[in-house]
């Protein structure tokens, strides 16, 4: 296998449409000190996105499905330009209708929301909800595109909100559900 100093090796999934799921056939680079931490394909297949924990960003990429290769089409943050503290991210999730993509920050304790161009796959930051929670490791979109579901592990809750299908915006829906963890010599 060939590597590139200072970068990652990823493989890129090519689609079996008959078992629906993901065929790992080739391999592509990324640079290693952004931290690669989870991919998500947008709806279709046509484009993908890998979200870097140590960079705080989005990669955006075209994906050929007949020659199974990604090629990187933009990367951008995902956290606010003001923002001065640390914060690693977690999740990528693309929205059931592929108008939105959301990545969790934890350290800044919110999602990221972003806008889709169809045409292009490339991404328009478009805000941030915060996670009403300490450190968001993990976060879900139900099936029908209506609510988001957010795991803030270090306050030992899920808080529930609704998203707008117009703007991405959301709105909590529900009091948090809180899940207190029990140490292991209890």
């Amino acid at each position: 296998m060939n590597r590139a100093p200072g970068r990652t090796v990823m493989p890129t999934p090519r689609l079996d449409a008959e078992r629906h799921r993901p065929l790992w056939i080739s391999l592509f680079l990324i640079a290693l000190d952004l931290g690669p931490r989870h991919f998500a394909f947008y709806p279709g297949g046509r484009f993908g996105y890998v979200i870097s924990e140590m960079a705080n960003t989005v990669t955006a990429f075209a994906y050929d499905a007949d020659r199974g290769t990604l090629t990187e089409i933009q990367t951008i943050s995902t956290l606010p330009p003001s923002f001065q503290g640390k914060s690693y991210t977690a999740e990528v999730q693309v929205h059931p209708s592929g108008k939105f993509v959301y990545g969790s920050n934890r350290g800044h304790d919110s999602i990221a929301i972003f806008t889709v161009d169809p045409a292009t796959g490339k991404l328009t930051a478009a805000g941030h909800q915060a996670t009403l929670g300490k450190n968001p490791r993990n976060f879900a979109i139900d099936p029908t595109g209506t609510y988001l579901l957010a795991e803030n592990q270090d306050s030992d809750s899920i808080v529930v909100f609704r998203i707008d299908p117009a703007s991405a915006a959301s709105s909590r829906s529900a009091s948090p559900w809180e899940f207190p963890c029990r140490s292991a010599s209890a």
